[in-house]
């Protein structure tokens, strides 16, 4: 592992312990042993971060974003703060994709280089033959397989944090779930949002040529 990915891994469990919460070593272990090691899995197989320890950074990336934004949200709107902890944007931003690393496994292919000369570069397969439940949904049910001591808006801003993304081939309950979820959880579409910002804003451009 190297450096960078081992600073990384640090601020993520030094950020994940802060919230106090029961279970958090458990699920600390389970990352790291037990969920095909999600610290050095890429966030990506072609796009952003595509690269050993791009999971952990987009992690982090999102949970920068949506700390900053609850910052932005209270101040604005300070009736918001009970309902936004930032123990809860602290796991849910942390924790939202914690289900690609159980997707993602290293492979070899053959790509033409910038002489058009045809090389082997490391990169990665997509295999969901293991639990495939889904996205946000996966995540949410391996938090709590870790044993991780989390709370309903948690879950919810977990399982929806990919929004209408999520939805094109699901039921018309499955957009009203969404809807009622974000009504009534302000923590979901913060963490959707930070989401985005990371993904679509820090991080584009990191992909491979």
């Amino acid at each position: 592992m190297n450096y960078q990915i081992e600073a990384n891994k640090e601020e993520f469990v030094k950020l994940l312990r802060s919230t106090g919460r029961e279970g958090v070593d458990d699920l600390i272990e389970y990352l790291d042993e037990g969920c095909n090691h999600f610290f050095t899995a890429p966030a990506s197989v072609n796009h952003h971060l595509n690269s050993d320890g791009g999971l952990l950074e987009h992690s982090l990336n999102v949970c920068h974003v949506a700390l900053r934004l609850r910052e932005l949200v209270v101040e604005m709107r300070p009736e918001l703060e009970p309902r936004l902890k930032r123990e809860s944007v602290i796991i849910a931003s942390l924790l939202h994709d914690i289900c690609k690393a159980d997707v993602y496994r290293p492979a070899r292919r053959k790509r033409k280089d910038a002489k058009g000369l045809w090389v082997e570069v490391d990169t990665y397969d997509v295999d969901y033959s293991n639990f495939p439940m889904g996205h946000g949904e996966k995540s949410a049910v391996m938090a709590l397989w870790a044993g991780l001591d989390i709370t309903q808006e948690e879950l919810l801003a977990i399982r929806w944090h990919m929004t209408a993304w999520d939805l094109p081939f699901q039921s018309t309950e499955a957009g009203k779930s969404l809807n009622a979820a974000r009504d009534l959880h302000p923590l979901c579409s913060l963490i959707q949002l930070a989401d985005g910002v990371a993904a679509n804003l820090l991080e584009h451009g990191n992909e491979e040529e």
